[in-house]
């Protein structure tokens, strides 16, 4: 009897040890931009099982992870990457290309060009300082105090009627008031989101709200994820909104973040 429980026993020994060393497994990789330059102080998320970990100097990165997690990598500046994990990647470290976001540069105009006749150039130079001059008297004089009293825009007693509302309480407005204030009350306050809040509104925009005004300009699901990106950025959309998910407003705020994205982009190339 004693035998067959200790046999027992170092059967089932082994299977907790195995257990345990399977959900250790660690992955491993360097991340690189486009110029295959390393990046450091690259946040790496497992969304499977939320560890964390970030790159070092050398882009080298080292993580919990299993058979079909799923691991982020998100660095400022650049767009982010998504690795579904394979059982390759277990038993073999691998790279991870991050790619530059484009930065907006507001367009200079320039309003004259010299062309080089001094007579001509000369006559434009004379009306700018005239201008600079008349916008510098009109500074100074709206600085300026008032050399005599404003008359009292207000029309005389003697031709108004008796006021049956003086004395009185407007209930109208204090009524408005009060409904303005628990509204106000009511409502969450707005704060800047963290990354995770960042991440599930994201994730809310693209499962709840119909983007379907985007692919019939033939975008890609990833053109779809960047312009996503950029309309949170430039309308704040994670702050203002992912405490009071209003679909319909939401909705409103990406067609006018894509009337100006399509002012700086080639849509569905």
């Amino acid at each position: 009897m004693n035998t067959f429980i200790i046999r027992k026993s170092l059967y089932i020994i082994p299977c907790f040890a195995f257990v345990d060393l399977f959900s250790q497994q660690k992955i491993t990789g360097k991340i690189v931009d486009e110029d295959n330059h390393s990046l450091n102080s690259v946040l790496v998320v497992n969304i499977s099982n939320n560890k964390s970990a970030q790159s070092d100097s050398s882009g080298q990165f080292v993580i919990e992870a299993q058979q079909n997690d799923e691991v982020r990598f998100v660095k400022d500046g650049y767009y982010r990457s998504d690795k579904k994990i394979t059982n390759e990647n277990i038993n073999i470290p691998f790279n991870i290309k991050l790619l530059r976001a484009e930065t907006l540069i507001q367009e200079v105009k320039i309003t004259y060009k010299p062309t080089g006749n001094l007579e001509k150039d000369s006559k434009y130079l004379d009306g700018s300082r005239k201008i600079a001059a008349l916008k510098s008297s009109m500074d100074e004089y709206m600085k300026s105090p008032l050399s005599e009293p404003l008359p009292n825009n207000s029309i005389s007693k003697t031709f108004t009627g008796h006021d049956f509302s003086a004395g009185q309480v407007d209930m109208v407005k204090l009524i408005g008031a009060a409904v303005g204030l628990v509204k106000k009350a009511g409502q969450p306050k707005i704060t800047k989101p963290d990354y995770f809040e960042n991440q599930n509104f994201m994730n809310r925009l693209k499962r709840e709200v119909n983007v379907g005004f985007l692919t019939k300009y033939g975008m890609t699901e990833e053109q779809i994820d960047k312009f996503l990106v950029y309309a949170n950025d430039t309308r704040k959309l994670a702050k203002n909104y992912r405490k009071n998910f209003d679909i319909v407003t939401v909705e409103n705020e990406l067609r006018v973040a894509f009337a100006e994205y399509r002012k700086t982009k080639k849509i569905g190339e």
